[in-house]
């Protein structure tokens, strides 16, 4: 059997499946719900868009999931910028109970009805098992807060503060 380049997407993609749920379905790191959700939380790669410095290749680890300092741009839609995830009840998810960022994880949808940013991949974790989902919402709240209120949302028309990274779809 031979791969034509149209196949080629479709294979790499198919491959990242597999391999994204084959560290869901291996065991867990400890019986203990918060060790789950911090493995899961590192393998799924939360900090990359959620940890200052971290797309500017010096991620500052002493805040780690306290939101990000660089926005995504949607042409057409605004810069987002990801959420700061620790329980600080000012700049973070601290209101939000567990069964609340279980929604939000899976549906994409904030305990005050508003979307996610579309940046954020929820319809790929729609799928996590319910201990997972709810693995990943304790060890959030585990957390130490910290207070770092990101910059955004901004409008399409709106002059986003920072670094942004564009994200288009080819033409």
């Amino acid at each position: 059997m031979s791969i034509s380049p149209e196949h080629t997407p479709m294979i790499r993609h198919t491959l990242s499946a597999l391999l994204f749920s084959a560290t869901l379905a291996g065991p867990a790191l400890a019986d203990d719900a918060a060790a789950r959700g911090k493995y899961l939380v590192t393998v799924i790669s939360c900090g990359d868009c959620h940890t200052p410095g971290h797309l500017l290749g010096k991620p500052d680890l002493a805040r780690a999931l306290s939101g990000s300092d660089v926005g995504f741009e949607i042409p057409g839609l605004g810069v987002f910028h990801g959420s700061n995830l620790t329980p600080d009840k000012e700049t973070g998810i601290g209101n939000w109970t567990e069964e609340q960022i279980v929604t939000a994880i899976r549906t994409g949808k904030r305990p005050d009805g508003r979307m996610l940013a579309p940046v954020m991949p929820w319809m790929s974790f729609a799928a996590l098992s319910d201990e997972d989902a709810r693995a990943i919402a304790v060890y959030l709240k585990s957390l130490p807060p910290v207070a770092n209120k990101v910059a955004g949302p901004f409008g399409a028309t709106d002059k986003p503060t920072g670094f942004v990274m564009r994200i288009s779809a080819p033409q």
